[in-house]
């Protein structure tokens, strides 16, 4: 049995249960990598990360390198003597990072590799209308993510879920993979499977707030699909009479008296906000005018008009 000395790194929540999860089996974690502390809200006060507040909970010792190519890092990083690194949600390593341990470094990935390779996997899983997804384990090398695969688990997607409530279940799922995997490793017992390029591989790169805009000429599922994505966060947009409204929940609007309309919107200014699409209508039931908080349509129409 190996006797296995692991380095965490990870920054964002999505990474705290499997942090957490290797800690409270009793895996011995030699040290946590996370994101240097970063200003926020109002103050501009310096904030943690969750990684590193899990971490302190734990009493594990906390590395925050601005820059991975450091000697002074590399130095310190060998100093631990890990002989496995696990990454979820943190940045790009240099290879001599992720080659250092003697059993390699793994990563967890948000979708079923070779699919949806990128930044912005659980958003484009949900844009494209794909019906399942689901988390992976693999061995990381030198282009992004697309190193051998350990364990997948798959998950499928509601209609009714958005990039929120999917993120929710696969940090859970994705933790419970982490944990596998780990186990296997330490048994010395685990699958190591090139990724298959024989398929058309579909890529999910990082989302800008440009092309977060939503394209009213496209077909109305392909609309609620990429509301769907990009909800809570970044958020699509559109603009209404030269004002920005984030928009979280759409769904089909089935008024078929509306053909008769020439206009792009139909509203009665109390219930309903409705928009023209490409092959019907698309009625908007969360949104967050510029300025405002997210709120329902009828909400906002108790003091505003359109």
């Amino acid at each position: 049995m190996n006797t296995l000395r692991i380095i965490f790194m990870g920054t964002p929540e999505f990474a705290v249960p499997s942090l957490e999860i290797l800690v409270q089996n009793k895996f011995n974690v030699v040290a946590v990598i996370t994101a240097p502390d970063k200003p926020q809200g109002r103050g501009q006060k310096l904030t943690p990360s969750p990684v590193k507040e899990c971490a302190l909970k734990y009493n594990l010792p906390v590395l925050q390198p601005t820059n991975l190519k450091s000697p002074e890092f590399q130095e310190e990083l060998k100093s631990y003597h890990a002989n496995l690194q696990v990454v979820v949600a943190f940045r790009m390593l240099p290879e001599v990072v992720w080659s250092m341990p003697a059993i390699g470094t793994f990563n967890l990935h948000a979708s079923l590799l070779p699919q949806y390779r990128g930044a912005a996997p659980i958003n484009w899983a949900i844009i494209n209308g794909e019906k399942e997804t689901g988390v992976t384990t693999f061995f990381l090398k030198h282009e992004i993510d697309t190193g051998s695969i350990i364990f997948q688990d798959k998950e499928t997607i509601l209609e009714t879920d958005d990039a929120g409530s999917l993120y929710e279940r696969l940090m859970h799922k994705g933790a419970n993979l982490v944990l596998k995997t780990v186990q296997a490793i330490e048994q010395g017992d685990y699958p190591s499977l090139p990724q298959s390029e024989a398929m058309e591989i579909k890529h999910a790169p990082k989302i800008f707030k440009e092309t977060c805009e939503i394209n009213w000429n496209q077909p109305s599922k392909k609309i609620i699909d990429f509301v769907r994505g990009l909800s809570p966060y970044p958020a699509a947009w559109t603009k209404i009479n030269d004002r920005v409204y984030k928009v979280f929940k759409c769904s089909h609007s089935d008024h078929s008296g509306q053909s008769a309309f020439d206009s792009e919107l139909w509203t009665d200014n109390k219930t309903f906000l409705n928009i023209k699409t490409a092959d019907g209508w698309v009625s908007i039931e969360e949104f967050q005018p510029e300025g405002k908080k997210r709120m329902s349509v009828s909400e906002f129409f108790r003091g505003n008009k359109l």
